[in-house]
């Protein structure tokens, strides 16, 4: 009896350390994937910012705009008269988000698109910002911030960040609402943000079994098809509220990525490598110019001259290389495997290239 307590007790306690270990792997269904209409749309439009302390457009672009909008407000000024660098010629974008309702805000980018130094202090004026149907879908307005600033004088200059773009924190009040189509009262898909045979079937499964019946189905590797419960015919928030919060234990690729201009390197949990031995030297070449005067001595004949003496001095160096043995099944195994060749990341990179090329990697090689 003892026993069979023992034994009971001890697969519980590695079922539990398996679910632990499941749960680590575990992704939320709203981290990986989005219901279909769920989506941000690009705002876009031209403005005027103004307020510059002589760091703006020296053009006639941004003058011309000026001129424009004063006769629209009832003053004619002719663009000649204008003569200021106050003012700069920007173009505005914003994120719309899902769902967006009227009198929402969220942030503008505004980047100058003339030739002023700096936008540094100025204020945008009210400029409509429109979708890509031509429609105005929010309005712009505010002082901008860049995050930085820029100084000068005759002799030298100092600058932090970039001071021709800026934002305007809350500076969209959005105007009209987008039309979002979620699903209809059937159906709704479900769309991956990254496709994935494995993982798309692994949502399917998922949701069927949470509600109980055959509702999922992958369509493809990136969207699945959920059709809408009876129960929640009249509440499709609720169903998805519901989705969004499984946990789904995502399938990652095998993938090395790296970046030479920084030596950066990322090497996924799924990498392998077979057995195989890694011999990995450098060579160093040292070279030194020493020219030498040689003088006259005194009262040398007229015909004597100083000449310089080339002197050059080459060394190598080669470091002896042995033949290291390297596998790995598991990411542990992987990077103690490679740090014990003792190289740099710049070696590294050639080796893992090295590698790939010979088959050992088991592995998607990426670079960026």
């Amino acid at each position: 009896m003892k026993k069979i307590i023992l034994l009971m007790a001890l697969l519980s306690l590695v079922t539990y350390h398996l679910s632990l270990a499941t749960a680590v792997h575990a992704e939320r269904i709203k981290d990986i994937a989005n219901f279909e209409g769920v989506r941000d749309n690009q705002l876009i439009g031209y403005g005027i910012i103004v307020g510059l302390n002589g760091t703006g457009d020296k053009g006639k672009t941004a003058i011309q705009s000026i001129s424009s909008m004063l006769e629209r407000m009832g003053v004619t000024v002719n663009p000649n008269d204008i003569k200021t660098k106050s003012i700069a010629a920007v173009v505005i974008t914003a994120t719309l988000p899902p769902f967006a309702k009227p009198g929402i805000k969220t942030d503008a980018l505004v980047s100058t698109i003339g030739d002023a130094n700096s936008i540094q202090g100025g204020t945008l004026l009210l400029t409509p910002l429109k979708g890509p149907d031509g429609k105005v879908y929010g309005l712009a307005q505010g002082p901008v911030s860049i995050g930085g600033f820029a100084a000068e004088g005759e002799g030298a200059s100092s600058q932090k960040n970039h001071p021709t773009a800026g934002k305007v924190p809350e500076g969209v009040t959005i105007e009209r609402e987008p039309l979002f189509i979620l699903g209809d009262a059937n159906e709704i898909r479900l769309f991956l943000h990254k496709a994935d045979f494995a993982t798309a079937d692994k949502i399917s499964r998922e949701i069927n079994q949470a509600f109980n019946g055959e509702y999922a189905f992958a369509v493809d590797p990136s969207s699945v098809r959920l059709a809408v419960p009876p129960v929640y015919k009249d509440n499709i928030v609720r169903m998805i509220t519901k989705v969004e919060e499984m946990n789904v234990q995502v399938d990652m690729t095998a993938k090395v990525v790296i970046n030479e201009r920084t030596g950066t390197i990322i090497i996924g949990d799924n990498v392998r490598i077979s057995p195989v031995a890694i011999a990995h030297g450098s060579l160093a070449i040292e070279i030194k110019e020493m020219p030498e005067v040689s003088q006259p001595l005194p009262f040398a004949p007229d015909k004597a001259e100083t000449t310089v003496v080339p002197r050059t001095n080459v060394s190598v160096k080669e470091q002896k290389a042995a033949l290291i043995p390297v596998s790995g099944v598991t990411l542990g195994q992987v990077v103690r495997a490679l740090n014990t060749l003792g190289v740099t990341p710049r070696d590294l990179i050639s080796i893992l290239q090295a590698l790939k090329a010979s088959g050992a990697l088991r592995a998607e090689l990426e670079i960026i």
